[in-house]
């Protein structure tokens, strides 16, 4: 029976996305870091994020690619780094949906950064990376 199923909540994960301190390697756009941390005290296995951005830009309703990316194993207390991202997608919704298992079972979340969210008002110290960025727990 759908009761007997136990609902997990997912803690100790994060999706933070950080400003590159050198921005030469961002050519003519301005490039992002996007990161998984794991604040566990235990590693999480099979991780795969499946990523995309979608809202309105410059008048029209835009869709960027969905991506995806998967790891093994993300150590306890480590991070990984997911993708760069280009400043001009702030201006829509990007989601980081995120499953992985950990303790036997198996966890999902999606963490969205709505439009206009991904601003330094938002800013935070980002655990592990010791620089500023916006982060969703």
């Amino acid at each position: 029976m759908k009761k007997d199923i136990p609902q997990l909540k997912v803690e100790d994960i994060a999706i933070a996305i950080v400003p590159r301190t050198d921005q030469e390697d961002a050519k003519d756009e301005e490039l992002w870091d996007t990161y998984l941390i794991n604040l566990k005290e235990a590693p999480i296995k099979s991780v795969l994020i499946n990523t995309r951005g979608y809202g309105e830009l410059n008048g029209s309703e835009t869709k960027t690619s969905s991506l995806r990316y998967f790891f093994d194993e993300i150590g306890p207390l480590e991070y990984v780094k997911i993708e760069a991202i280009l400043v001009k997608v702030f201006e829509l919704t990007n989601e980081y949906w995120v499953s992985f298992q950990y303790d036997n079972y198996l966890y999902d979340k999606k963490y969205v950064f709505v439009k206009g969210s991904i601003n330094e008002i938002n800013f935070t110290t980002i655990p592990f990376i010791g620089r500023k960025g916006v982060m969703i727990r």
